[in-house]
């Protein structure tokens, strides 16, 4: 009993939990399924890391759903309406911004929402006398966050129609000024570094796989120590980064003696991202990497 309760203490030591907020709430999880909530918007999606049962029962979740994406293997499927009236696109708040949603032909609706924890520390950490880089950008909730905060911002994405998207939440957030930049994000770090260019807050949140701008393929345990190097690089003395990885193959202690190996003379941290449920389930969300 002593050496399980050890195990599980360990095991806590090593999670950072964020949360929901007043427009998001995950509600349950289970059967490789979670149930969620953007507004007043239900959807159900696969989650590989529901390995365990769902607090309750489907029916219950599809009383409550808007939307269920059915998989068809692999990223694809097709979104389900399980209401008459159930919108594809609606936006959400997050303190005083505005982020726009709708599904996609994938089972994304253009958030995610674990990196709520990341948006309150780049909120408290930038200012308008900060400059902040965004790599593999998405649709730019980090990025808005920044320029709320008066900080230079500069968003980096291979994709010009996420470009485009973050784009309108930078506008339904009345703000303006964002930088624009459609490269691949390695190959963009690269030239800033070249340029000894530095930041005061840096974030990336790369794709397990992903293909750039010119339609070149890349997997992220090729291309991960790429990343840190040349974020080490572009960090300010006074700077943060921010690394998240979703990779089956990249876990905590890989991702240790990486920041160990670019950071020891830097604060840093490396923690499991987890989430609760409404429901008190926990959902895994990758490996979270700071340093300060």
């Amino acid at each position: 009993m002593e050496e399980e309760k050890r195990h599980v203490d360990r095991m806590s030591e090593n999670r950072l939990y964020t949360a929901g907020w007043d427009d998001y709430e995950l509600v349950d999880a289970g059967g490789s399924l979670k149930l969620e909530r953007w507004g007043s918007i239900y959807t159900i999606r696969p989650e590989v890391q529901a390995y365990f049962n769902s607090e309750k029962p489907f029916e219950d979740w599809r009383k409550l759903a808007h939307w269920e994406f059915i998989s068809k293997g692999g990223q694809s499927g097709v979104w389900k309406a399980l209401k008459p009236d159930a919108p594809k696109e609606w936006s959400i708040s997050y303190n005083e911004l505005t982020f726009n949603l709708q599904i996609t032909k994938f089972k994304h609706v253009g958030l995610f929402p674990e990196q709520k924890i990341n948006w309150d520390f780049i909120k408290a950490n930038l200012s308008s006398e900060s400059n902040f880089l965004n790599l593999f950008a998405y649709t730019g909730a980090a990025s808005v966050v920044a320029k709320s905060t008066g900080a230079e911002t500069i968003h980096c994405d291979s994709v010009k129609q996420l470009i485009s998207w973050a784009k309108e939440n930078m506008q339904s957030s009345n703000l303006e000024g964002i930088k624009w930049v459609h490269e691949d994000a390695l190959k963009f770090a690269e030239r800033e570094v070249k340029r000894k260019k530095q930041y005061a807050g840096i974030i990336m949140d790369p794709p397990a796989w992903g293909i750039g701008a010119k339609n070149e393929k890349w997997k992220l345990e090729d291309k991960l120590e790429e990343l840190i190097t040349n974020a080490s690089s572009l960090i300010g003395q006074k700077g943060f980064l921010i690394l998240n990885t979703y990779s089956p193959t990249i876990d905590h202690n890989a991702l240790g003696r990486l920041a160990h190996r670019y950071f020891k003379k830097r604060n840093f941290e490396v923690k499991e991202l987890w989430m609760k449920t409404t429901t008190g389930k926990e959902l895994y969300y990758g490996v979270l990497l700071r340093v300060n």
